[in-house]
């Protein structure tokens, strides 16, 4: 009489159980980083950050411009700090544990273009004289400009648009 062989086939529904109880071990074993997790991985660079591992300052406010001070090719720099017990490679590569009241890395923001017009003569000739299109002809939009004249701002609703968007420095 032949033996009963010992192995038999395994559910479908038993076969994945057993696959995802042994990739939960693998991944509860080596830690959330993989090998990060027993130090034998590179320490990220500050910029690599994710969003919460560290605090950018606002940027400070040009008043006649309304752009970012320094802004140069439409792109300002904020001082960012990694949090506190942050361990990254700061601007020099050198390997740093921050405390939170270290500047880590530079973030890069894009500046708006303004093209050098004024804010403020923007807004009052669009609300004094925006029926006329000198809001437009101002702004270097002169085809926009003829025709608000035209049509007397589009009979006051495009005059209004134009007040809004310029206000809202849309424009």
């Amino acid at each position: 009489m032949a033996a009963a062989c010992p192995c038999r086939p395994i559910a479908p529904d038993t076969a994945a159980a057993r696959l995802l109880g042994a990739l939960w071990f693998v991944s509860v074993t080596t830690g959330p980083w993989g090998a990060a997790a027993g130090g034998g991985e590179e320490t990220l660079k500050c910029e690599d950050l994710k969003v919460g591992q560290y605090i950018c300052k606002d940027p400070k406010i040009n008043d006649a411009t309304q752009e970012p001070v320094n802004c140069t090719n439409y792109t300002a720099y904020v001082q960012c700090f990694p949090a506190p017990n942050i361990t990254c490679k700061d601007f020099g590569g050198n390997e740093t544990h921050f405390t939170g009241n270290e500047v880590g890395f530079l973030k890069p923001i894009s500046c708006r273009n303004v093209n050098g017009y004024s804010y403020k003569v923007a807004v009052a000739l669009s609300l004094f004289l925006g029926w006329l299109g000198a809001d437009r002809f101002y702004l270097g939009y002169p085809a926009l400009g003829l025709l608000k004249f035209c049509t007397v701002g589009f009979c006051g609703i495009g005059s209004l648009i134009d007040f809004i968007l310029i206000s809202m420095q849309c424009l």
